[in-house]
């Protein structure tokens, strides 16, 4: 049998808690697994590495995509041989969403033991990795603002789009994105998006034919520069039409540069970083495993 460990985010939320957690394990014959419970996102990384060294196969993660990307990092870094189950008890929980694990205790839970644990790709910006999107521009802008605002903590998806509506007239930089070595895009730029499934911040379907398997990242560079050019750009999302967009520009790529005129914040899977003006992106093909739903459960 798998021998499985847990690590806790103690500030998220999921069902009834960490009590039917333990419960829902137990249920499933996993009584009184190695857990740890942190207060902070960034603590996870020395829990998984002990839960490594105790002899657990998988460690099933209770939080959100900030608290999966740092089990993510340190899987990768330390060359752990380990898989992740994702008990999504995050505000977006994007990456639980792009696989298919239910925002619920108990389908989540049985996904985490009993899932298939597939590899998947993983994306590197500046050094950072990132399993759903990194990016630049107003989307960093809108999560800096979210978590320093506390409107994530309070009011969760909809704290982002306070942040958002509060930087949608950010004017746009001056942008030269490289794709795979080649120059691809040169101009306006409000925000440059890379990701690595289709659905991003704010549950938008931005790259429907995206796939975390495939060996490549989707790039995608929006120009708007008013309210009225976000609506337009929202508005073709939702129809999943964003790469017809006059707004935007889409490929998709192994290795992308992004170099700006002037200094922005950027994400990696909804995590500010501090300014700058270039970015190093490039996939990592079949990084990690990450239990999702068996073939059967999906038909």
């Amino acid at each position: 049998m798998t021998r499985i460990g847990v690590i806790a985010h103690e500030g998220k939320v999921l069902g009834g808690g960490l009590e039917e957690l333990r419960s829902a394990l137990a249920d499933l014959g996993h009584a009184d697994p190695p857990w740890y419970e942190v207060s902070k996102s960034k603590k996870a990384p020395k829990k998984v590495r002990k839960l490594v060294e105790d002899g657990v196969d998988r460690v099933l993660v209770w939080g959100g995509d900030g608290t999966v990307r740092r089990c993510i990092d340190t899987v990768i870094d330390k060359k752990l041989d380990v898989e992740i189950g994702i008990l999504p008890a995050g505000t977006g929980n994007l990456l639980a969403t792009n696989l298919g694990i239910p925002i619920d205790l108990g389908g989540a839970v049985d996904i985490a033991v009993n899932g298939s644990p597939d590899a998947l790709d993983v994306g590197v910006m500046n050094g950072e990795y990132f399993a759903v999107m990194a990016g630049t521009g107003f989307d960093a802008l809108m999560i800096r603002d979210a978590d320093e605002s506390g409107l994530k903590d309070r009011f969760g998806r909809a704290g982002y789009v306070w942040a958002g509506i509060n930087n949608i007239d950010v004017s746009p930089a001056q942008a030269t994105v490289e794709i795979d070595g080649e120059p691809w895009y040169s101009g306006d730029a409000t925000c440059v998006i890379v990701a690595n499934v289709g659905t991003i911040l704010g549950g938008v379907q931005a790259f429907p034919d995206a796939s975390p398997t495939d060996g490549r990242l989707d790039v995608g560079v929006v120009q708007a520069r008013s309210r009225t050019d976000w609506a337009r750009v929202m508005a073709s999302a939702v129809a999943r039409r964003a790469a017809s967009s006059a707004l935007t520009e889409m490929t998709t790529a192994t290795q992308v540069t992004v170099r700006l005129d002037r200094t922005f914040p950027w994400e990696v899977d909804g995590g500010d970083r501090e300014r700058t003006d270039t970015y190093e992106v490039r996939c990592i093909p079949q990084a990690v495993r990450i239990c999702q739903p068996r073939r059967e459960e999906t038909k």
